[in-house]
């Protein structure tokens, strides 16, 4: 994985965490004040640890399909309790979740990040990455000819 892609991922843990971190306080807190926000703030946090996961394993069909789910069923979210949020504040008076307005309360990386996540997906992030780490791994053996099976000496990580 490259840079953008290690980006993406650092960007979904912080999301995971602070999402994760948030619903647990308001559902120890006070939960019957807003159910729904809180329950929603939950349910964020959940898409944004499997969408992280997902995304550092995504060189497994399954794992980049489950990735694809997850990020598509954040942007869903998001759009929804976004829109829901403003048409309907009523619904979130007493407290927002991570996805009202759009994620106005994480300056709209909710909002974004969906986008990000699905466009590295699209073209093929992990894919591509794992073309550019075949290249390198590559190792010239002491008579001249090429190893694909020696351990790559570039020191990258695998993730």
């Amino acid at each position: 994985m490259t840079g953008i892609g290690r980006v993406l991922v650092v960007v979904y843990a912080i999301m995971a965490l602070a999402a994760t971190g948030r619903s647990f306080v308001q559902i120890v807190q006070d939960f019957e004040a807003a159910p729904l926000a809180y329950t929603l703030s939950a349910v964020a946090a959940v898409v944004y640890v499997l969408a992280t996961v997902a995304l550092v394993k995504s060189d497994a069909r399954r794992w980049y399909v489950i990735a694809w789910i997850a990020i598509c069923f954040e942007l869903a979210g998001v759009l929804v309790v976004g829109t829901l949020s403003l048409t309907h504040p009523e619904l979130f008076l007493h407290d927002a979740t991570v996805w009202s307005g759009y994620g106005f309360g994480y300056f709209w990386v909710p909002l974004v990040l969906p986008f990000v996540g699905l466009w590295w997906l699209r073209s093929g992030g992990r894919a591509r990455d794992d073309e550019a780490g075949d290249a390198s791994s590559s190792v010239v053996t002491s008579d001249g000819a090429t190893s694909d099976d020696a351990l790559p000496t570039s020191g990258r990580s695998s993730w």
